[in-house]
């Protein structure tokens, strides 16, 4: 069980999206969920997302900036239903 940064709610870890902040790559989403770095879990939900975006959540829980591109691909991500799994 993972606490989404979002609502702080605890659900599985695999219905949750992880994002990394790895030493090598910077920000990015884990699809594997077992990338080195430290990690933050989103729910795969538009309302989810945009709570992040406007309390700075992933920010915080990753202590790292996050680039506007990750944000917008996850936006197209949960838009389509792609993300969970």
């Amino acid at each position: 069980m993972r606490m989404c940064v979002a609502c702080r709610q605890m659900q599985p870890k695999k219905t949750l999206v992880r994002i990394v902040n790895t030493a090598d790559e910077g920000v990015v989403i884990d699809r594997t969920g077992k990338r080195n770095g430290r990690g933050a879990y989103l729910c795969p939900n538009p309302d989810c997302l945009k709570k992040a975006v406007k309390i700075r959540a992933i920010e915080r829980a990753l202590e790292a900036a996050v680039p506007p591109e990750l944000y917008e691909r996850l936006k197209e991500e949960f838009s389509d239903g792609s993300a969970a799994g």
